[in-house]
C-alpha cells in the first residue's frame, strides 16, 4: 500500500513555455531511460528479490521514481500550457501536438511510445541489481545531456535534483549488490539457487 502526500518531492515552478525544451525532457518521462520505465522495473523486480531488505529497497526507490514521473510530467506541462499555434510551429513541437494536443503521453525524445521493452526483470539477485545500476546511470547521463542543452534556470533546478537522487539511487544498488555478495557463497554466488549447487 502507498501513501500519496499531494505535493511534489522538489517544487517545479516554470515561469515561460518552452515546448522546443519539453520535446527534449519528455524523454525522461517515458523514455528508454525514463522515470516511467525506472519505476516498472524496480516495482516489479522486488517480487523475486530473496532478502526482505532488497524488496524493501526496490519498493522505496519505486515509489519514488513514481514521484519523479509527476514531477517530470509537471515540467512539461508548465513547458507547454497555453501555446499559440506558431508557438507549437515554431517549436517544433506540432507532430506532437497533432497527436497529444498538450497531454503528457509517454514517450522518448525521437517519439517512440514508452514500452516495457526498456525494463529489466530477470528474476535473478545479481542480474538485477547490476541493471538496475546501470539504469541510475543512464538516467543520469540523460540528465546530464538535459542540462546541456537547457538554458532555463525553472527547469535546471528541478533536473539538477533529480539527476542528484539518480546518483543516490546508484550508490544505494552498489551497497546491496555488496552486501548480497557477501552474503552469498564466495564460490558460488547462486549459492541461494539449489539447481546451482
Amino acid at each position: 500500500m502507498f501513501v500519496y502526500e499531494k505535493k511534489l518531492q522538489y517544487p517545479v515552478r516554470i515561469k515561460n513555455t518552452n515546448p522546443a525544451l519539453a520535446k527534449f525532457i519528455i524523454s525522461q518521462y517515458g523514455g528508454p531511460d525514463g522515470e516511467l520505465g525506472a519505476s516498472m522495473r524496480y516495482l516489479s523486480q522486488r517480487f523475486s528479490m530473496p532478502y526482505p531488505e532488497l524488496k524493501g529497497l526496490l519498493t522505496d526507490i519505486g515509489t519514488e521514481e513514481l514521484g519523479h514521473l509527476e514531477m517530470v510530467g509537471t515540467i512539461i506541462y508548465q513547458l507547454t500550457r497555453d501555446l499559440t499555434p506558431d508557438e507549437i510551429k515554431k517549436a517544433g513541437f506540432d507532430l506532437y501536438f497533432v497527436d497529444h494536443t498538450t497531454g503528457v503521453y509517454p514517450t522518448s525524445a525521437s517519439g517512440t511510445p514508452w514500452t516495457a521493452a526498456y525494463i529489466g526483470v530477470k528474476g535473478d539477485v545479481i542480474a538485477d541489481l547490476n541493471e538496475d545500476m546501470g539504469a541510475e546511470q543512464k538516467a543520469r547521463v540523460t540528465y546530464d545531456n538535459i542540462l546541456r542543452l537547457s538554458d532555463d534556470p525553472d527547469v535546471n533546478n528541478v533536473i539538477k535534483f533529480l539527476r542528484e537522487r539518480e546518483v543516490v539511487h546508484y550508490q544505494r544498488f552498489g551497497e546491496a549488490l555488496r552486501r548480497t555478495l557477501d552474503r552469498l557463497d564466495e564460490k558460488n554466488v547462486y549459492a541461494f539457487n539449489p539447481s546451482f549447487t
